[in-house]
């Protein structure tokens, strides 16, 4: 991993391990982590002075009553120092230029997006913005808007932050820039569940990447490796997953991913599914980023894998699959019956005889069909056109 220069490290403000820690609290079938998780909240709320985030947390039931003496103390922290920024603020632009005033707006920014004040950091990114000449400065604000967005859950702030951040990048954005916006984008398209192009955007920061103000490196890689085994061919699965430096690195600490993408990779598929359901408890469901898909990347990890084997036979016996997953024939019967259903696999069963039979689709017939469809398409418009022309 390329690590940055100390001057370059961005803090990571606001922490999201913070939002990863009220997440956890926030779900009863994780009550096995919530006493560090209240721990570890408590002491980054304290250490950020974050009283406005603690005033919201305490609304949710999340945390103890007895944190509002911890809010009151915050509160008054927050108070002084905001003045203490306000007053440096006045000063430059009464005594000094342009330069002091733009980093004068940027503390101010900066200190209310680390309490957690979410409204009233936009608006200060959005006047520091305002002020500050130097592209990479501009792109950096940017950044940290889409932060404040990914923090709070603000899917508007983080598309706008993503899209004028790219516009500042086009117009000249240094490598490390573009780089993080990359791995920031990335990020917020798994989140939305768009793991393609989610994927592919952190695959091509995996060897650079430089963003922990927005995630820990190992988690990075972990996200790398369960995005790319979804999203992957088996050939590029090796290549960009399997054996990658990063990824050798860090799987021998979490066999899970280790055995995920090489189970699914030699075909060991009883091996993949007891891999897939390790990775539904201990990584899907506990993630703030991934749990809302839990079901969905399940159920697309196992119609790869379906497809996958069912690629290699015209025909195989249901006795056959059951044995390969590890599953019973009546349970794999019921799951292919309904992707079968859905046209997600090219395949049909045949229950009395206890077959499945792959239903290769014609490359020909299949690109003839295309050509008609547009044709169609293509006619259709015409004759629109002729008679608003008429």
């Amino acid at each position: 991993m390329a690590t940055p220069n100390a001057e370059d490290t961005v803090a990571p403000i606001p922490n999201l391990q913070l939002a990863q820690h009220a997440f956890t609290l926030s779900q009863p079938a994780l009550s096995n982590s919530h006493a560090d998780a209240r721990s570890a909240l408590l002491a980054g709320i304290e250490q950020d002075e974050m009283a406005p985030y603690l005033s919201h947390l305490l609304t949710t039931s999340l945390l103890p009553s007895s944190s509002s003496d911890l809010l009151s103390k915050l509160k008054s922290t927050n108070e002084s120092h905001l003045a203490k920024l306000d007053a440096d603020l006045e000063d430059a632009k009464t005594n000094l230029g342009e330069t002091e005033i733009s980093d004068a707006l940027k503390a101010k920014a900066l200190y209310l997006a680390r309490i957690g004040e979410k409204d009233a950091a936009l608006t200060a990114h959005s006047e520091a913005l305002a002020a500050t000449a130097g592209l990479g400065s501009k792109i950096d604000l940017r950044l940290a808007m889409i932060r404040i967005g990914l923090f709070h859950g603000d899917h508007k702030v983080i598309q706008e932050g993503i899209d004028q951040a790219k516009i500042l990048v086009e117009q000249g954005g240094d490598w490390d820039r573009r780089n993080r916006l990359k791995a920031y984008e990335g990020l917020y398209l798994l989140s939305i569940r768009n793991f393609q192009t989610g994927s592919q955007l952190l695959l091509d920061t995996l060897s650079t990447f430089t963003a922990t103000e927005l995630i820990e490196y190992d988690e990075f890689v972990k996200l790398v490796v369960i995005s790319g085994t979804l999203t992957l061919e088996r050939k590029e699965l090796k290549k960009k997953i399997i054996e990658a430096p990063e990824v050798i690195a860090l799987l021998p600490t979490v066999p899970t991913l280790a055995n995920l993408s090489s189970s699914l990779w030699k075909c060991d598929y009883r091996a993949f599914f007891l891999a897939l359901a390790d990775l539904e408890s201990h990584h899907l469901h506990p993630s703030r980023l991934l749990s809302q898909h839990t079901r969905y990347f399940i159920r697309e990890m196992r119609i790869k894998a379906y497809a996958q084997l069912l690629e290699s036979y015209s025909s195989v016996t249901l006795k056959s699959l059951s044995e390969a997953f590890g599953v019973g024939e009546g349970w794999l019967d019921g799951d292919l019956a309904s992707f079968i259903a859905l046209s997600r696999l090219n395949a049909s069963i045949d229950r009395v005889a206890g077959i499945v039979t792959t239903n290769r689709p014609d490359s020909k017939n299949a690109r003839y069909a295309a050509v008609i469809k547009q044709g169609d398409v293509v006619l259709t418009s015409v004759q629109r056109l002729s008679r608003v022309v008429g």
